[in-house]
């Protein structure tokens, strides 16, 4: 990730077209990307054909890379997903993204960075992240334990991620 740049992005800038990356206007970069969400109560979600979790309340966060049309505008797609807004289901994260106690609080991403893995990998061995309550869990198409990690704080997660990948960068 040689000369990156991470990007700590608002969700309601994404909706309001107003992103320094042209994700919400649909303008964006290929890249990798991390989002923070809010479970402010436990649930229990399915996650597709993963099935069902207990999901501790918490901070959460989702690797991804977005490499196709529009690349860091799925990021969009995510949030109208968790506003309510998209009712697909289509990836792990979707599930998450979607129940009613959840909120999607900051979006962390580095353009033209082709870190997914490592910046998964990276998160799962720090202090502040912990494994989540799936194996597998956005891991579909690689061998990767999961691209989700748990924790406390949603502050303190962000600051995980933001470290982590300015690791993956080195």
């Amino acid at each position: 990730m040689s000369d990156s740049e991470v990007y700590v992005l608002d969700p309601a800038a994404i909706e309001a077209d107003r992103d320094p990356l042209g994700v919400g206007a649909g303008d964006a970069p290929s890249g990798t990307y991390a989002l923070v969400y809010s479970l402010r109560k436990a649930a229990t979600l399915p996650v597709g054909a993963l099935g069902r979790a207990a999901f501790p309340a918490g901070a959460y966060a989702y690797v991804g890379s977005a490499f196709g049309s529009n690349g860091l505008g799925r990021i969009d797609r995510h949030r109208r997903v968790a506003a309510g807004d998209h009712d697909v289901t289509h990836w792990h994260v979707d599930y998450l993204g979607a129940h009613p106690e959840t909120s999607l609080t900051s979006v962390l991403a580095a353009p033209d960075a082709d870190v997914e893995c490592a910046l998964a990998s990276e998160l799962l061995g720090t202090e502040s992240a912990r494994a989540p309550p799936l194996a597998g869990f956005g891991a579909s198409d690689c061998d990767c334990p999961a691209h989700l990690v748990a924790g406390a704080d949603g502050d303190e997660l962000r600051s995980a991620v933001r470290s982590a990948f300015e690791a993956v960068s080195e």
